[in-house]
Parts: structure tokens; sequence; C-alpha cells
């Protein structure tokens, strides 16, 4: 009996196999902050981007394409196909950008399709595991899962949850691990998710693409000049031209292997541009629910699948990429929840659609838009003619009363539905499982108190100083999964003249005590290349690990403090987070 389940079970695995071999490579590769206008298939004359405008003119290239004002809601969306508040991703930042346990995602539906599936670069929906990329589909991962980093030379990255160096620029490196990965599964379909980091700030590229716009004077501007910011601009542009230097790197690694022809490649971005530079003359950018800020680039090639120059221009959204992609690959869908993305294969095949009225909402901050194929009603409740009035310049509400009706009628009713999905509430941080027993726990998800302060104003790169007395605190709100002994170390910097100090991390009644020792007094670093002055982000150090020694954590939900109760010094030390290591 055993042994004619077992050859069950290997008829059915190879089954699976052949199945999967039949099937096309799936590479999705996703901008970050890049706006609609930031590439030359789109008219901007100040840069150019051979390499995603040939997916265009070899596959098919979306006129009107919508995602979430923000990173870590549109990556939610894309990896479930359904609208963010769904999954609770309500922040971009200390736990709000996690994407609920209970959603199933594309990787998890590929990786049971007989799929290798890895995601390269920006995570930006959970760090710790189960929320981590390897706990949802993501056989192999390489980057980091903050929503942003503060230098991107040779920056402190991760693989598959422990601590590595990154060589290099950064999109460059991310670039090398998914060739190398495109070269080690070539026998066997993949689903490689290359999320790049770029043109977010801080404003960093290499020389050798910031020359080109050093002092250039750029023909095409924002059109409202006064607000541009040129030197943002200029590298913006420089990164944009880095990217598709690398989009570059990708096709041509496809050719060498030959496998080109059976590979799916699909781009966008991630929200609107993140300054104000040409976008075309739509209204708002980044962090806007109006068209410049949810517009985003989308082209999609498959050779011999998509007719070359495909032009698409019903509207769609980032929640109908998870649903075209199984249509198109024929991979089953992993999950019953219902999905709000429909599949655009049809219009992608030459299939001509029939008419709709169709309706994709744009939410942050409490504000919701609704755009259907001609109108956008904001979130102030004007409506636009964005056939007519493409920059959202004159409110027809008065002229279109039905029309403005019906679609304030819609986005109550969404908002009653969809958007009353979304909880607001603090989820602990998970730490301890046998199948990932790393976990980070990074100052961005820390609370300060006692005057202890981050050293930027944006969490997610940022670490903790100012630490002077023993009424400073570092607290963390944890879920403990495994109760037993865990390995703490803590990435820290002081100086030779406050070394000394004795610091005490609990959780319960369990504590440990260690002494700081050794001096590790790194200089900031990042500033030396920027381009253009940084917004939020913290400038970073190379933090040194120290090891504190073992403490027994009980399951579930708990308090991880970590205090000084002797400073012999002026300060204790700077703290960029903690790594918990579940002993076997």
């Amino acid at each position: 009996m055993l042994t004619r389940l077992m050859m069950t079970l290997a008829s059915l695995t190879a089954a699976t196999v052949v199945q999967a071999a039949d099937r096309p490579n799936v590479i999705v590769i996703l901008a970050d902050d890049q706006g609609w206008g930031d590439l030359s298939v789109h008219g901007n004359t100040n840069l150019s981007t051979p390499h995603i405008d040939s997916l265009a003119r070899d596959g098919a290239i979306f006129d009107r394409f919508y995602v979430c004002p923000v990173c870590s809601p549109t990556r939610a969306e894309f990896l479930t196909g359904r609208y963010h508040p769904r999954g609770n991703v309500w922040n971009v930042s200390t736990g709000g950008e996690r994407l609920d346990l209970d959603e199933r995602t594309i990787a998890d539906a590929f990786a049971a399709g007989g799929y290798a599936t890895a995601a390269f670069g920006k995570w930006h929906n959970g760090m710790q595991y189960p929320y981590h990329p390897n706990g949802r589909g993501f056989q192999e991962y390489y980057g980091f899962c903050s929503g942003h980093w503060g230098d991107y030379f040779s920056p402190p990255l991760e693989h598959n949850g422990k601590p590595v160096r990154g060589n290099g620029f950064i999109i460059d490196d991310l670039t090398d691990h998914a060739l190398t990965f495109l070269e080690q599964h070539r026998q066997q379909p993949v689903f490689c998710y290359l999320a790049l980091n770029t043109p977010h700030s801080p404003m960093q590229v290499p020389d050798s693409f910031y020359k080109k716009f050093d002092n250039n004077e750029l023909p095409l501007r924002y059109h409202g000049k006064e607000r541009e910011e040129l030197d943002h601009t200029r590298a913006a542009l420089a990164m944009c031209e880095n990217i598709d230097w690398n989009v570059g790197r990708v096709l041509a690694k496809l050719n060498e292997l030959k496998i080109a022809d059976n590979t799916i490649v699909l781009y966008f971005s991630d929200n609107g541009p993140n300054g104000w530079r040409w976008n075309d003359g739509m209204r708002g950018r980044k962090g806007t629910t109006d068209e410049g800020g949810v517009r985003s680039p989308l082209l999609v090639r498959w050779p011999g699948q998509i007719p070359a120059g495909t032009k698409i221009p019903q509207i769609s959204a980032a929640i109908d990429l998870l649903p075209t992609l199984l249509d198109l690959t024929g991979v089953q869908r992993v999950g019953d929840k219902p999905l709000d993305g429909v599949s655009l294969a049809p219009l992608l095949r030459g299939k001509t659609a029939e008419p709709t009225d169709r309706m994709i909402f744009s939410h942050w901050a409490n504000k919701v838009s609704v755009r259907t194929q001609q109108y956008r009603l904001d979130a102030a409740g004007r409506l636009y003619d964005m056939l007519a009035d493409p920059g959202q310049q004159t409110d027809i509400s008065k002229q279109q009363p039905d029309v403005a009706a019906r679609l304030a009628a819609a986005v109550k009713d969404w908002e009653g539905t969809v958007l009353a999905e979304m909880v607001r509430e603090e989820r602990p941080f998970t730490v301890g499982y046998h199948e990932f027993p790393v976990t980070q726990l990074p100052a961005r998800d820390g609370i300060p108190h006692g005057g202890v302060e981050r050293s930027g104003k944006a969490p997610n790169c940022s670490f903790f100083t100012n630490w002077t007395t023993t009424e400073g605190r570092i607290t963390w709100i944890v879920d403990v999964h495994t109760a037993g002994a865990y390995e703490v170390v803590v990435d820290y910097a002081c100086p030779a003249v406050d070394v000394g100090s004795t610091i005490e991390l609990s959780c319960g009644p369990h504590r440990l005590k260690a002494r700081i020792v050794e001096a590790h007094d790194p200089p900031l670093r990042g500033h030396e290349h920027d381009r253009a002055s940084r917004g939020s982000e913290s400038y970073v150090k190379d933090f040194q690990p120290l090891t504190l020694g073992e403490l027994q954590l009980d399951r579930g939900p708990g308090t991880l403090t970590l205090r000084a109760t002797d400073i012999p010094g002026k300060n204790v030390m700077e703290v960029r987070g903690l790594w918990l290591t579940l002993k076997p």
C-alpha cells in the first residue's frame, strides 16, 4: 500500500513538472516612484529608455493603467489581485505595510504550479516570517524588506533572512542576482519578481549615468516650473536610464539562454513620480489619488503570443495583474477569496473587449477617487472628463450631475465594503518559527521612550540615537510562535568615550544582561552619493553586531524591552536593531 502511494505521488509530481515545463517563464519588473512620464515611450524627450520602450514595440502598451498613490499598497494589490484595504495594508512602515497572513499571493500560485519562484529587491509588505517573502511563496529572496534605504552603494541587505552586504549600486546588484537565478533555473519555468527600488530617494546613481544630466536644463518641465527641483529631476531621470540599462541586461540574458520566446516580461511602476517633473500635464504626483499620482506604465511582451505593437486603451489596474498572469500561463490560483481584478489576457491576445463602464478605485490617506473609461471623480467630489480634460482643470459635476451622483454613490459603497475591511490595529511582530529561525527586529519596528530618538523622520531606514539616561529604552511588541532559547544580537555603534554601559533585554519574567566593552564608531554615510537634497531618509552607518547571549522567550504576545542599567559615559549606544535566532 505504501509503495503504491509513493508511486502515485511520484507520478503526480512528475506530471506537475512536465505540465510546468510547457508553461512560459514570467518576469515582473517593478520600478519604485517612476512616473508615467519617466519613459521616452510616453513622449519624454529628456531621457532615453530604449530597452523598456522595446517591450511596447514588441508587445503591448497600456494607455490607462492604475496603481496606488504609494508603494506598499500597490505591491499588495499586485501580489493578491485584491484592493489593499482587504489585506489590511494601511501604512508604509512600522507594521502597517504588512499584508495579512490569510491572503494568498501570486507567488504561492506559481510555486504550487511547479515554478521556481524568486524575488529580488524591495519587498515592503512585511519583514518578519511569515510576512517575509520566503513565507509568501518566494523560494529565493535577496534585497531589503523595508520601504526605502539610506544608501544605494554596497548597502546591508539580506539573503533568505540572513544579513549580507550588497555589491555595488543596488539595482545593478539586484539585477545580477536575478540573472544568476535565470541561469540556474533555465531548465525549469520561473516566476521572477525584480522589484527595483529606484528612482525612489535618496537620489543616488552612478556617475556614468548622471553625467548626461548634470547641469542639463531639460527641455520638458513640470507645467508649474516654480515647483520643480531640477537637481531632483536630473537625478530621477538618470536613475530611470540606469533602470533601462538593467532591463536591457535582463532581455539580453533571455536571448543568451534562448528562452526569450517562452518568457512573459511585464514592466510597471508602483505610483506616480516622487517629484514635480514632466508628466504630460497630469495633476498630482506620488501620494495623491489624482491621475498623476496613480497612472503608471504597463508594458507586456510575450513573443508570438502577444501581437507586437498592441495598444490597449481600456482602463486597468494593479489588481488585474494576478488574474492576467495566471490566465496567460494556465497556473491555477491558490486561495478562494474574491478577486477585485480581472484578466487582461483577452486584450493582450488581440480580442476586442465588450463595452463596459468599469470603475477603478484609488485610495490613500482617507481619500478615495474613482476612474471610469471617461471620467474621474476626485477625492473632493469634483468630476472631470478625462478624455477632454486629462489635466483635471475643469470640474463638470454641475454640468453632469447624474454622472457625479452615480460615481459618488459608488465611492460610498466601496468605502462601506472594501475600505471597511481595513482595520488600523497594532499587530505584534512575529518571532520564532523553526522553518525560519532568524527574526530581524529593526529600529523601524521599535518604539523609543525616555528621550531616545530616531535618526530620521522616516522610520524605514532609521536607527535609534540620543540614548542618554537609564529612563531611556526601546521596545518591540512581539508575538512569539515558539517558546525556547534565542540567541540575541544587537547591531550597535558606540564611541570609545561611551564604552562600558550595561544593557538589559527583557521579555516578561526573562532577562538578559550584557556590557558594551568594544568601541565601534563608524561615520555617517550616504551623503557622499546624494545628487539632490534628501527628504525623510536617514543617513546610515555600518553598524557592528554585538552578541548579548541567550534569552528565554515564552510563547505568545509580549514586549521586548532594551534598557540600560548603568551608563558611565554620555550615551549608551546607537541601535540599528535586534536579531533573534531560535536555538535548535
